[in-house]
């Protein structure tokens, strides 16, 4: 009998050290929408305030440009309805200049915004800055694994308390 509670004893042991062991090996995953996070940075970050800025002071000049292109062409009308011919060739000129010159800087800002916003868009910053914030929440929640819904189509399904998207937004400050 004796024999019996030691091993029954034993048993109850290993069962529950074999227990504690499977119950370590429980992987935990996190997701995250990376697009919603590149999303909030980017829309807080000062390189793309800097960059909205800049984009309405260029369609400010535009539309300025294109105001006085509007009334240079209504002058010209009223020189040629008035018989004025050498007046209304003067300004026909001056209204070539002016959409050349608008059409130069069209495509100029165009190319500097589109540049502007490729380098926000590769940001090394941003990465370092979300890489490192996965890492501290990851072992802060004990999550062994966080994957990102957008880099993987085989994510069916998960459960919205493995989404930790806006702990990562608030811990990057956006």
């Amino acid at each position: 009998m004796k024999i019996n509670k030691k091993l029954f004893t034993l048993i109850l042991v290993f069962i529950f050290a074999a227990a504690g062991m499977f119950a370590q090996q429980i992987t935990k995953f996190g997701v995250v929408d990376t697009s919603k996070v590149y999303s909030a940075y980017f829309r807080n970050s000062a390189p793309v305030r800097n960059y909205e800025k800049k984009k309405a002071e260029f369609q400010e000049e535009i539309e300025k440009r294109t105001q006085e292109l509007k009334n240079l062409k209504q002058k010209k009308l009223e020189y040629e309805k008035n018989g004025n011919e050498s007046q209304a060739l003067r300004v026909e000129a001056e209204i070539t200049k002016k959409t050349d010159y608008l059409t130069e800087y069209t495509n100029a800002k165009n190319v500097e915004l589109e540049s502007m916003l490729k380098s926000l868009e590769s940001s090394d910053d941003f990465y370092k800055k979300l890489y490192n914030t996965l890492g501290q929440i990851a072992e802060s929640g004990g999550y062994s694994m966080i994957l990102s819904l957008q880099a993987s189509n085989s994510i069916l399904w998960y459960s919205n308390s493995v989404d930790i998207t806006d702990q990562v937004i608030q811990k990057l400050g956006l």
